[in-house]
């Protein structure tokens, strides 16, 4: 039933004529996946362009908080823990020095891998006697789990190192600008569960651009692109819920209730972009004993790293939809899964992996030749 949809909406689709070619932004990594392995862009007509926006936690996390959990983990009797893309994520180091978590472990660091808050809290339990590090880089899903594993309360030796971030605040800050980048968004189903999808009735409203809140399979993807095309043709611009089996207006207010509980919203620094006002979160006052960066704030202090992305890459332009992956002069080149120079390539929600998985190097050695 989702693909005989899907194949209808594509005929939908394809009867609409804007005035004007129209860029659509997504702004989840997951929508990119489904993009490119449904092999939407080749199916969609060529007057809509669909861009790739800041969608991955991993890829826009501080080089100031991934060298400050290296320096801990290398210098302290600790053990760090991660999500598994963290530990891969380059950073600018001089020549000889561990430039990621992964091989900082290699070097000797007690770093581990983690799928989820709650291995974080078990590791904790298991160690009694050792500090050990929860270093979190996530959006509001991540944050949501991990505000309820600080609420139920958490072992005395387990600390948060937080580069937790909330999503709405940068495409704010896209559109603020001068000239931004795309004509219409497709919001994130994931975030909107939590938050609620009238999160994005700001685009609409203020900015006067169709918005639409998608799913993850191919028809949810395009029921919101045909929502946002035809949007721009009547030109109006409203909020439409193309994902209301899981997303409602208010979203999971317990969720939210556990965050304000335990955060506190702050101006947060994003990789190759700069700070974005209200943009993170960082730990209340009542948990500033479990706060890592007050615990080992001399390594915070040393830190000299200023968030660039390494030279020649274009992640950054890549992060706020002015250039797609394959127009960096690395991809596919330097850079690759196997060898990633910048963060996009390293996570499977950063672009320049979604493209080269999806088989888009080929593409572009094909272009070379």
């Amino acid at each position: 039933m989702s693909n005989q949809r899907a194949r209808q909406l594509l005929d939908q689709i394809n009867t609409l004529a804007p005035s004007d070619p129209l860029k659509i932004m997504n702004v989840c990594g997951g929508h990119e996946r489904t993009i490119n392995l449904a092999g939407l862009r080749s199916l969609l007509p060529d007057h809509l362009e669909l861009i790739p926006g800041p969608g991955c936690p991993v890829c826009i996390c501080p080089e100031e908080t991934i060298a400050m959990a290296m320096a801990i983990a290398l210098n302290e009797p600790v053990i760090v823990v991660a999500f598994g893309d963290m530990l891969r994520v380059p950073i600018n180091t001089a020549r000889g020095e561990p430039h990621s978590l992964e091989q900082a472990r290699a070097a000797g660091a007690n770093i581990r891998p983690i799928a989820s808050p709650l291995e974080a809290r078990a590791i904790a339990l298991r160690h009694p006697t050792q500090q050990v590090i929860f270093f979190m880089a996530g959006f509001e899903t991540t944050s949501a789990p991990t505000a309820a594993l600080i609420a139920e309360g958490i072992p005395d030796n387990l600390l948060l190192l937080l580069a937790a971030r909330r999503t709405w605040p940068a495409v704010a800050q896209l559109l603020n600008c001068d000239q931004p980048s795309f004509d219409a968004l497709i919001a994130p189903g994931h975030v909107s569960a939590v938050m609620g999808s009238d999160e994005w009735r700001f685009v609409a409203e203020q900015h006067q651009l169709p918005v639409a809140v998608a799913g993850f399979d191919a028809a949810s993807l395009l029921a919101a692109i045909f929502s946002v095309i035809q949007q721009a043709i009547n030109g109006e611009a409203t909020l439409v819920n193309s994902y209301p089996a899981v997303v409602t207006p208010a979203g999971n207010r317990h969720a939210q209730h556990l965050i304000d509980q335990t955060f506190t919203i702050v101006d947060s620094r994003w990789r190759g972009i700069g700070t974005i006002p209200a943009s993170g979160y960082a730990l209340k006052k009542r948990y500033r004993l479990h706060d890592a960066h007050i615990h080992f704030s001399k390594y915070s202090e040393q830190s000299h790293h200023k968030d660039e992305m390494p030279p020649g890459c274009d992640c950054a332009e890549v992060i706020l939809g002015k250039a797609p992956p394959d127009h960096c002069p690395l991809y596919g080149t330097a850079c690759t899964p196997s060898n990633p120079v910048g963060p996009c390539m390293v996570s499977d929600e950063g672009a320049c992996r979604i493209w080269w998985s999806s088989g888009l190097h080929r593409q572009r050695r094909a272009k070379q030749a």
